[in-house]
């Protein structure tokens, strides 16, 4: 038995053998090492009884290889992990494919999604949900930890119970009327301390480093293979799928072995109409369904939900602000770092100018890794412009793409490649004004059917950006009250003076109209004033 063990665990990191290999195995090493007819062999039976004993000890035969390593792995001692004690201490990051389909709105064609989230760990609230196509970009994940600071708004028709104030703050903590009855967030607004995240490439890029550095957040990594570092996030998953994926139409199973026939058939849901679902159980199941692992040490009986344990967590240490910033998003955007020159700054063999821009030649008070750089922000889903702040004012300022009125909707980088790919094969002297042109008429006709083509069309189309930008200052002077006002009256105006526009009269309008006639002073003042 002893070793049978051996040849057990050699096999750890191997394709699983069979019973049989694993006792032949075992006999010729026994064999080997103490000598013919030293040691009693077993009969067959009684081998394989054995090896049943020995599953227990070291799992090889009944579980996938997968989970067999995981296994094998487990420390030797007791387990040790972070223990918060406040919401915000810890937030948890993590990537995962789903287990169903959705439908590319480009090609009418089944794609894979991919599920970003992150979660505070004291409270086990999802504070962010990103969906994406295929993968996951490092501007997903900025976008999700964005939305810790910023939640997104609530559903229209969410219960009650399922929606935070605007305030963040729990209304037993604090009754606010109007933070009642306003349309309220998805998640609650929180101050992370530190991101606790994997070492995937998205997750240790340079984007998310400096956005965590800007915003004084620290970041530590999980151990190498270690998913148990992230043990709630990994059961959060585990629970959408059995409690939401499995019930929708495209579901495929966690594994082959579980996929049924032609599950692609059964999608019909688009990726926002997807996420919309994720968020919208997330919020009135899962934050409202206690959990065994939430409790209270002082209180062992007591199971508490993700709500409910996020304020016991703010009755105990108090409640942090979320900054109030209105250019917080600008922060969470790629930083690039460029030189200004005499026609504007240039980024990727794009050259951006506008108003705002420093003067060439004038020295950039930042220690930057590039001499004489300025810091510029980059939307990689929307690189018809960047952002710009001005580092005395402190005022943000947009500069446009100089080929950006030929492009009718946001252009990602992914796709501008490919346009200029694209454009090479065909003209002999490309730019990107023709590369896009091309690009957009390419896509119009349906063409665009290779599997990297469909994924930037794909992140084209979503209703929803990844980080949510404030107004331009034209966009919000249009937004005033008084404006629209005034507007609105223009409008109406206009319509007044529409030519064409024929008013529908009836008898009775005809009678009113005699009746006016008859009177004396009708066309005494009609043109007092012309």
């Amino acid at each position: 038995m002893e070793t049978a063990v051996e040849v057990m665990v050699e096999h750890t990191d191997q394709s699983r053998p069979s019973r049989t290999m694993v006792i032949e195995r075992t006999r010729a090493r026994v064999i080997a090492r103490f000598g013919e007819g030293v040691v009693p062999q077993p009969s067959r039976a009684t081998a394989f009884r054995l090896l049943e004993e020995l599953e227990r000890r070291h799992p090889l035969f009944r579980l996938s290889t997968k989970r067999n390593r995981d296994i094998a792995d487990r420390p030797e001692g007791p387990y040790g992990k972070l223990r918060p004690t406040r919401p915000g201490e810890y937030l948890l990051m993590d990537s995962t494919r789903l287990d169903v389909f959705a439908f590319d709105p480009l090609t009418l064609k089944w794609v894979q999604a991919e599920l970003s989230v992150g979660m505070d760990w004291y409270s086990r609230c999802i504070t962010g949900i990103r969906l994406t196509p295929v993968s996951t970009k490092a501007v997903d994940v900025s976008a999700v930890l964005f939305q810790s600071f910023r939640p997104r708004p609530a559903g229209r028709d969410w219960p009650r119970h399922a929606v935070w104030p605007e305030h963040g703050i729990p209304r037993t903590v604090l009754v606010d009327v109007e933070g009642a009855t306003g349309p309220g967030l998805a998640s609650p607004p929180l101050v992370p301390e530190t991101l606790v995240v994997d070492h995937g490439k998205v997750y240790v890029s340079e984007h998310l480093t400096s956005v965590c550095r800007r915003m004084g957040i620290s970041i530590q990594p999980a151990r190498l293979r270690t998913g148990r570092d992230k043990g709630p996030v990994e059961r959060y998953f585990r629970t959408l799928r059995e409690g939401l994926l499995q019930v929708l139409p495209g579901y495929k199973g966690p594994d082959i072995h579980s996929r049924g026939e032609s599950p692609e058939d059964d999608a019909f849901f688009f990726l926002d109409e997807l996420e919309a679902i994720i968020r919208e159980w997330t919020a009135t199941v899962y934050h409202c369904r206690p959990h065994s692992s939430l409790v209270d040490p002082g209180l062992p009986g007591l199971r508490m939900s993700p709500a409910k344990m996020f304020e016991h967590g703010m009755s105990r240490a108090g409640y942090i602000e979320v900054p109030r910033d209105r250019d917080l998003a600008f922060e969470f955007l790629q930083t690039k770092w460029r030189t200004v020159q005499h026609y504007g700054v240039e980024i990727g063999r794009r050259r951006y100018s506008g108003p705002g821009l420093p003067e060439p030649g004038v020295r950039s008070p930042y220690d930057s890794p590039v001499k004489n750089g300025w810091p510029f922000q980059v939307d990689p889903d929307d690189i018809t412009r960047i952002y710009f702040r001005d580092p005395a004012t402190r005022a943000w300022h947009t500069l446009v793409w100089e080929h950006a009125p030929s492009a009718e909707m946001p252009l990602s980088e992914d796709a501008l490649a490919f346009a200029r790919q694209l454009a090479a094969s065909k003209y002999r002297f490309p730019d990107d004004r023709l590369a896009v042109a091309d690009l957009l008429e390419r896509w119009n006709l349906g063409l665009g059917t290779t599997i990297a083509e469909r994924r930037m069309a794909l992140r084209l189309s979503r209703e929803q950006a990844a980080i949510e930008l404030p107004e331009s200052e034209s966009e919000t002077v249009v937004s005033l009250p008084s404006v629209r006002k005034a507007l609105g009256h223009y409008e109406q105006t206009a319509e007044l003076r529409e030519p064409d526009a024929v008013t529908e009269t009836g008898d009775d309008d005809e009678a009113d109209l005699e009746d006016l006639a008859k009177e004396d002073d009708f066309y005494a003042d009609a043109l007092e004033d012309v």
